[in-house]
């Protein structure tokens, strides 16, 4: 048994129904949807047509939203229906993340994650879902598509198809008749920020919060149209401003309202923090491979300190993102272990449980455990620098985070941080020259690496639209100032020229420490926020 959905575009007529019984049979809030009717018009007038697309949960086999769930919120039915509890959902929003078809949620209400769930309550006693019984034109379809016998499945043999975003992978089980790219592929309109008969542009809720749109701004969408031949301004003037204007021949004109940034600063903060926390402890694990890092001086008790503080700090941004951070510890206590999320939760715990046996063994002089303590820790350190870059890539509604570079990313600026630190540290503690020049040597070269990192992310031909707006949005649109003057420039050309061209001196090594860790921090906000200005549905 496999449930479905069909939308006959050839029927639908754009009356909402299907979104106003869908609201009243859940209860959903204002501001949000289960379901909802995407509207494009598409042509030049006189010669223009309205194109009417339902947009709701695909109820895919393979769907993403369940792989990254850390708490098993959201489940698989034996039905083939994507089910949820909202009584396990830490509201972490990594399932909306995963979600390509922009399907789920934060109810305002309970601050869970809530989606479509194929009306499981009607199923299981014999009723069809609500917004199939409403369509007064039977343009919504449901039923078992292994039942040769169903309706849907005598369709699906008979009419071609289409299903939304084929190349993510997820085998969704949501199909259209008649259907328009210009509607289905977010890519061919452009998301506005308001619509007729729409004052909830903003959402509601946990969306009221964000004051900055998903879409591009009008420069943006215009200077990558003009890059690509889409547009042409004239000589000594400005381009049109009206996204209308560029969209003359098809415009999306109304759609559900924007969800804003999901994961905001707090992520961007806890990839930093977790990345000096990491960074320091491997920056001194390599300096006390070469000898010159004493685990009886205070540099030792600088770098467990460091460590465990910025460890806790990760901890607190991470709870402090959750929109029900009362249930944290389901992420411990009720774990779905293919999550990344769950890994990287364990990891930064058995991180910390480590750095604090290697702080006993210090304390009382357990020198036969600490060799095999400070590899143990190290190890743990490099999981913690890089499990964030798996957890992206679980989260396949966004294109950019799909990058193979990004684990390489992710390392590099723990290394690049951790060794900034240690310098300071080193400096605090008067250590030997020798982890000084350690330090100076492995904080250049990482940087080197990282230049060509970031090169690679934005030079390499992206396979998708959305990845190639994500890197013209970094390089040329609304994030280019920092990225080239905070990230390049402030994080990593100056303090890699004063390293590599000026004498060394404790003042010359706090300020490119300082340097290195502003341009660090700009560099996980830009690659965390860009890639969530691109809609998905």
């Amino acid at each position: 048994m496999r449930y479905g959905f069909i939308i006959d575009n050839r029927k639908c007529i754009g009356c909402h129904a299907c979104t106003t019984a869908c609201k009243s049979e859940h209860q959903v809030a204002v501001g949000v949807n289960r379901t909802w009717v995407k509207q494009v018009e598409k042509g030049t007038f006189p010669n223009t047509r309205r194109l009417f697309s339902v947009m709701r949960c695909n109820h895919c086999t393979d769907a993403p939203c369940v792989e990254i769930c850390p708490v098993e919120a959201l489940f698989f039915r034996e039905d083939g229906i994507v089910d949820f509890n909202k009584d396990r959902c830490i509201g972490c929003k990594s399932c909306m993340q995963a979600c390509p078809y922009d399907a789920l949620y934060i109810d305002p209400d309970n601050h869970t994650a809530a989606k479509c769930n194929y009306c499981a309550n009607r199923i299981d006693i014999g009723l069809e879902p609500a917004c199939v019984n409403v369509c007064p034109e039977h343009a919504i379809i449901s039923g078992d598509m292994d039942n040769p016998d169903s309706e849907i499945a005598r369709l699906l043999a008979r009419q071609p198809v289409k299903v939304r975003k084929a190349e993510k992978g997820t085998n969704p089980n949501l199909f259209y008749i008649d259907a328009d790219d210009a509607s289905l592929v977010p890519s061919q309109t452009q998301k506005s920020d308001s619509y007729f008969w729409s004052s909830q542009s903003l959402g509601v809720g946990h969306y009221a919060k964000e004051a900055e749109k998903m879409a591009f701004s009008n420069g943006d969408v215009i200077s990558l149209l003009q890059e690509n031949g889409g547009v042409e301004s004239k000589e000594g003037q400005p381009p049109p401003k009206s996204i209308d204007l560029l969209m003359q021949s098809t415009k999306r004109i109304y759609d559900s309202p924007d969800k804003g940034i999901l994961w905001g600063w707090e992520v961007s903060a806890y990839v930093w923090t977790k990345a000096i926390s990491a960074g320091v402890f491997i920056a001194a694990f390599l300096a006390w491979l070469s000898a010159s890092h004493d685990l009886q001086g205070t540099a030792s008790w600088l770098v467990v300190g460091v460590s465990l503080v910025f460890l806790a700090l990760t901890g607190l941004l991470l709870i402090k993102d959750l929109d029900r951070p009362d249930r944290f510890l389901n992420v411990l206590l009720r774990p779905q272990w293919k999550s990344w999320l769950v890994r990287g939760g364990y990891a930064i715990s058995i991180f910390g449980g480590l750095i604090t046996l290697l702080a006993l063994t210090i304390w009382f002089g357990w020198e036969m455990l600490q060799g095999t303590i400070m590899w143990l820790t190290a190890i743990a350190a490099v999981l913690v620098a890089v499990y964030t870059a798996f957890l992206f890539a679980q989260a396949k509604g966004r294109d950019f985070w799909q990058s193979p570079t990004l684990a390489i990313h992710m390392l590099v600026h723990s290394i690049m941080a951790g060794a900034a630190v240690y310098l300071v540290i080193n400096y605090l503690s008067d250590q030997s020259m020798a982890a000084d020049q350690l330090m100076v040597f492995v904080l250049a070269l990482s940087m080197l690496i990282n230049l060509v990192t970031i090169a690679v992310e934005m030079i390499t031909t992206h396979p998708t639209v959305d990845a190639k707006r994500a890197v013209h949005s970094i390089t040329r649109g609304r994030y280019s100032t920092k990225f080239w003057l905070g990230v390049i420039l402030l994080g990593n050309i100056i303090p890699l020229s004063l390293l590599i061209f000026t004498d060394f001196s404790p003042v010359m090594s706090i300020a490119v420490s300082a340097m290195v860790l502003i341009g660090i921090y700009f560099t996980e906000q830009i690659w965390v926020e860009a890639p969530q200005r691109i809609p998905l549905s």
